[in-house]
């Protein structure tokens, strides 16, 4: 996975309606992810929301983001390639 789509991964999920007070799995937040790039119209939808939410409520939001990026993280694992190949494995 590259990094652009981890990010914008991790902005959905801030953007979106998840509590960060429980365990989530993959499912609930691959939907969630999909739910929220439809409601706010993409990737940069979402990032345009999560620097609103960091303008006006930053005490807040870094660790939303820092929720979102660690969630993230453990339901995608990074993908390896084999020496040699650019295909991802």
């Amino acid at each position: 996975m590259t990094l652009d789509l981890r990010i914008g991964r991790a902005e959905a999920l801030f953007a979106s309606d998840l509590p960060q007070s429980r365990a989530l799995g993959h499912a609930e937040v691959t939907a969630a992810i999909a739910l929220t790039w439809v409601k706010h119209g993409g990737i940069s939808g979402c990032a345009a929301l999560m620097a609103a939410e960091y303008g006006d409520h930053p005490e807040t939001a870094a660790a939303r983001m820092r929720w979102a990026l660690a969630t993230v993280a453990s339901v995608y694992p990074p993908v390896t390639t084999c020496a040699g190949s650019s295909a991802a494995r």
